[in-house]
């Protein structure tokens, strides 16, 4: 008895030890074991060995390899029996489809494969509960969410929890598969699928369910109203439908017939009204031979599109030739042939192509003689001749684009003239923020308004999330606008332009270059250069910061920001010499800056909605400059300005001043004033004043108190003081002067329909002297005796009292009838000499010849030369 239950012991033990060794090497084992029944080429990896835990066991994590590629990788999971059933929690759960291309087939030619029942199937599972915090499946993984499954007497039930995807469906004991609700959300977008119905499961997994009904719903943006989604079947026949809500006619109407193994769609058609033109075609397709899986089948399909557009209809065809869908292998050719007419736009595709890899994800491969030409009016101002868009040896999955990326397009604007742009790069698995596409561009045009010839050339390159634009040259032989020509301008990339998309990093630097910009009249900018720099987060989002500088002026300090809709910036001027102007003054004006001081600094914005908004001010100091026939010194001048709504409001705080010592010309000026403040255009609500209008001169003082625009009342000019010996000292009269003070008012209209002064005047403020040149007086006396006493009389004058009435038209003619009571000292003190004077003169004639002196004195002559009954 001893010895037997000794033997016990060992056996124990051996068993016990054994069943530990099983356990602790089941990581190596359990996987070798398993790839009996998996498929050749594939393996089962645990990433550590499992542990035991209360009513269950922990895994910490277990892979599941086609070939190299990882097929599947399930994050922890536990298994535990609870409430008698077997529950399984796993963390996460991620599916690559791209590893089904690693899967290979076995040659099972020969073999009986047995259906298998549903219903065998449910009566063999346990009760269980599976759940997976997360299901993410390669390349949907925006899909990715919370899946649960139960499986009980009564059947199974599994629901999707996520962002993006939701829903829940459940299969009973009888077999009826019903879908209660799924909810697919469009990435970015608001588009949403809704589906619910029911589908009779067929016996054994080889069929095809007998009948179905599944009705759903689509909202989208591109229509106004929800698209409800009918597909039902019975037996053999069976329909798919998409009609808007609330409407009789479908979008889509697809009868089809199933046969055994073949399914043929015949007479569909499909429309779409809602772009700028209806859309139509029809649809046809046969599918035959699937396998018992489902895994391949043959297709072979034609699907047509026909437009209507200014170039007549248009028809495009899409087909497929026989050929064969596969989830591990397809092989089908397709080509798209014809014409698309969209408004005045034509496209003409011949596109060959060939469709390969696995049905969740295929390769697209376009085949050689594959082109999309395009040509029509783009706007009403730019008409496309041609732009061509080679895509032979293009090759593309949903890993992006791969091959050759050219354009060619050769186009004109209506106004800014013809320009021929090139494109030419090659992309690696490209797609927007993934892969690698790299490329050189170049073109060149006219630009009649300009009168100018252009030309562009650059490189860059798109590496994942980063964009990198290495070179970039652009420039014109001229710009020729107006009276100012610009000399070889060119813009150049100084820094490459670099925006990484997924830091949100951008930067790049920038400079323009002008080798002269001269003006008709002789005046120019010495060679200009612009440098700014861009530094933010991307092209809608960044701060801008430079200088602009000719080879004396500046530099100009820049600086802003732009938000996508509105670009902010700053400038400062500092202060700097005003001799840095002196090209810009014509040559032969003869003016020559000798001082002063100028600084500035302005702010604006710049946006689509509210256009150009700025303000500012320019402060010039102690400017000084030798003319032509004088001299200006001490001016000043400080100007501020706000521009919004095209409308310029000037001295929004405090009216723009200007102020001059001393301006030696025609006559010697000094103390020179002017303010104005308001708004051009002006109008009656936004007027713009002028006042404080003065200068002295000539020992006296003419100033304006107010001139307003649009004028009401008229702007009184008023003369105080004005010494007449010193004006007749510059007119320099040769047959008679006048000496003494007169003061005068003009009042200025500037809109009345007749007159530009009406009602004004000039009378002696002191008293008057006139002295007639004794030559002149003794001419008149040769030519008539009585005329000559009088003139005698008038040789010598002093006035007491004169007075001018002056009028002026609006063509320029000017009435000036005077009075003039004095007396003659050498003569008789005591006589009293009246004189009455009408003066008819063109005053823009006068102003152009400024000697008013001598039409004056030929006047007079003419008066006093007549003979005495004619006076």
């Amino acid at each position: 008895m001893g010895r037997f239950v000794k033997y016990v012991l060992i056996v124990v033990t051996i068993l016990i030890l054994s069943l530990m060794t099983l356990w602790a090497t089941i990581s190596t084992w359990l996987p070798k074991v398993a790839s009996l029944w998996l498929p050749t080429g594939t393996q089962l990896i645990f990433t550590q060995p499992p542990e035991l835990i209360k009513r269950g066991i922990s895994l910490n994590g277990i892979q599941f390899l086609a070939q190299d590629c990882f097929l599947a990788d399930a994050g922890p999971l536990t298994l535990i029996y609870q409430d008698q059933q077997w529950k399984l929690h796993g963390k996460s759960l991620d599916i690559d489809t791209h590893c089904l291309e690693k899967l290979t087939t076995e040659d099972t030619s020969g073999k009986e494969d047995t259906p298998l029942s549903i219903a065998e199937i449910q009566k063999q599972l346990p009760a269980f509960s599976l759940s997976l915090d997360r299901l993410s499946i390669t390349p949907w993984e925006s899909y990715s969410g919370r899946v649960d499954i139960t499986s009980n007497q009564q059947g199974q039930r599994v629901s999707a929890q996520g962002n993006l995807l939701s829903g829940a469906a459940t299969l009973n004991d009888r077999q009826m598969l019903t879908l209660e609700s799924l909810s697919l959300h469009i990435p970015d977008s608001n588009d949403v699928i809704q589906l619910k119905g029911e589908i009779q499961v067929p016996v054994s997994l080889d069929a095809i369910p007998e009948q179905g009904n599944i009705d759903g719903e689509f909202v989208t943006t591109y229509v106004d109203k929800p698209l409800l989604l009918k597909l039902n079947w019975q037996q053999q026949d069976g329909h798919l439908t998409v009609t808007p809500q609330d409407e009789k006619e479908s979008l889509l109407d697809v009868p089809w017939t199933l046969e055994g193994k073949r399914l043929v769609v015949s007479q569909g058609q499909w429309r779409w009204p809602y772009a700028s033109q209806p859309f139509t075609g029809g649809i046809s397709m046969t599918l035959t031979d699937w396998s018992s899986d489902y895994n391949e089948a043959n297709i072979e399909a034609r699907l047509n599109v026909v437009t209507q557009g200014s170039a007549g209809k248009g028809n495009a065809v899409l087909t497929f030739a026989p050929g064969k869908i596969s989830l591990k292998d397809s092989d089908l050719n397709f080509q798209l042939t014809g014409k698309m007419n969209e408004e005045q736009l034509s496209l003409y595709t011949t596109i060959p192509g060939k469709l390969s890899g696995t049905i969740a994800n295929p390769t697209l491969n376009l085949l050689s003689g594959s082109l999309l030409r395009v040509t029509g009016a783009v706007t009403p101002d730019i008409y496309l001749h041609e732009a061509r868009f080679p895509l032979a040896g293009i090759k593309v999955t949903d890993k992006g684009i791969s091959g050759r990326l050219q354009t060619i397009i050769n186009a004109s604007h209506r106004y800014w003239g013809k320009y021929k742009l090139h494109l030419d790069g090659r992309s690696r698995d490209f797609w927007i923020d993934q892969g690698h596409w790299e490329w050189n561009f170049w073109g060149n045009g006219d630009m009649p308004p300009m009168k100018a010839k252009w030309d562009m050339s650059g490189k860059g390159e798109w590496n994942d999330s980063l964009i990198n634009l290495q070179t970039l040259s652009t420039g014109f032989n001229h710009l020729v606008y107006g009276q100012v020509t610009v000399n070889k301008p060119r813009l150049i990339l100084a820094e490459p332009l670099s925006w990484n998309r997924a830091a949100g990093e951008y930067h790049a630097g920038w400079q323009l270059q002008a080798q002269k910009v001269a003006f008709d009249n002789g005046g120019y900018l010495p060679p200009s250069t612009l440098n700014i720099q861009f530094f933010g987060q991307d092209p809608a989002n960044f701060q801008w910061k430079g200088d602009l500088s000719t080879k004396k002026i500046g530099p100009i300090k820049l600086s802003g920001r732009w938000d996508g809709e509105r670009i902010r910036g700053e400038g400062w001027w500092p202060e700097q010499s005003l001799d840095v102007f002196q090209t810009l003054l014509a040559p032969e004006l003869g003016f020559k800056i000798r001082k002063g001081t100028l600084y500035a600094q302005s702010a604006f914005s710049i946006s689509e909605t509210q256009g150009i908004e700025a303000g500012g001010h320019m402060v010039v100091k102690d400017g000084g400059m030798w003319l032509k026939d004088g001299e200006l010194s001490g001016l000043d001048f400080v100007m501020s300005y706000r521009l919004k709504d095209h409308v310029w409001q000037l001295g929004p705080k405090s009216p723009v001043k200007l102020r001059v010592k001393k301006l030696n010309n025609l006559f010697d000026m000094s103390n020179i004033t002017a303010d104005l403040q308001g708004y051009y255009p002006h109008t009656e609500r936004q007027p713009v004043r002028l006042t404080n209008v003065g200068v002295d001169m000539l020992q006296g003082h003419i100033g304006m108190q107010e001139l307003r625009l649009p004028q009401k009342d008229p702007a009184i000019l008023t003369v105080k003081g004005v010494d007449l010996s010193e004006l007749f000292t510059i007119l320099k009269p040769k047959q008679f002067t006048m000496s003494g003070k007169v003061d005068g008012e003009l009042p200025l209209y500037l809109n009345h329909p007749d007159w530009l002064v009406k009602g004004g005047w000039v009378e002696n403020s002191k008293d008057l002297t006139l002295r007639l040149d004794k030559d002149m007086v003794q001419a008149i006396s040769d030519d008539n005796m009585a005329t000559g006493d009088i003139m005698d009389w008038l040789r010598y004058m002093e006035i007491r009292r004169s007075r001018a009435d002056v009028n002026v038209s609006n063509l320029g003619l000017l009435t000036m009838d005077a009075q003039i009571e004095g007396f003659n000292p050498t003569k008789n003190a005591e006589r009293l000499v009246k004189l009455n004077y009408h003066h008819e003169e063109d005053i823009f004639q006068l102003w152009r010849s400024l000697r008013f002196g001598d039409n004056l004195q030929d006047n007079l002559q003419q008066i006093f030369s007549l003979p005495k009954e004619q006076n």
